[in-house]
């Protein structure tokens, strides 16, 4: 019920413990699988999901401490491709508590390993907010993390150079 009428979903939802019933499986898997099937029913015409950078990366030590949440955030982002609804998965690295629009943000693909992956929560926001706005965003998955340099405002064209 809390879809209707709504034209979109960002959803940056996350597993509070390794164990029990906030555990990744049922808020990172379920709980997005869950959101994913009501944004169907809805009519929803984009989802944006805040996932994680690493998520393909098995070994990653955040699996090993966090209940396999990179594993399962990975999953997530299955069911909401499998659902059919437009989407964006964005894919930040480590987030940091500063203001945004302080640095350039950068878009990557392919989830590798990177030296620069942080990106202030703000950024973050902001990203979601501006892949509403453009139907370049629609159906891409992405990583982002920022450096040194002018804030981002070529929005459009960031979206359109991704695959």
């Amino acid at each position: 019920p809390a879809m209707a009428g709504m034209q979109s979903v960002i959803s940056a939802v996350g597993a509070k413990t390794a164990k029990g019933p906030d555990r990744p499986e049922m808020i990172d898997y379920q709980g997005v699988k869950n959101l994913a099937e009501a944004a169907r029913a809805a009519g929803i015409r984009q989802f944006v999901l805040v996932s994680s950078r690493s998520v393909t990366q098995d070994d990653n030590p955040l699996n090993k401490m966090f209940g396999d949440v990179l594993k399962w955030k990975l999953k997530g982002e299955d069911a909401l491709r499998a659902s059919g609804v437009p989407y964006t998965v964005v894919r930040p690295g480590g987030l940091l508590n500063k203001p945004g629009r302080q640095q350039t943000v950068v878009f990557e693909q392919g989830d590798t390993v990177s030296a620069q992956t942080t990106i202030a929560r703000a950024d973050v926001a902001d990203i979601c907010v501006q892949a509403l706005k453009y139907p370049e965003a629609l159906n891409k998955t992405f990583e982002a993390s920022s450096i040194a340099g002018p804030p981002t405002t070529d929005w459009r064209a960031r979206f359109a150079a991704l695959k």
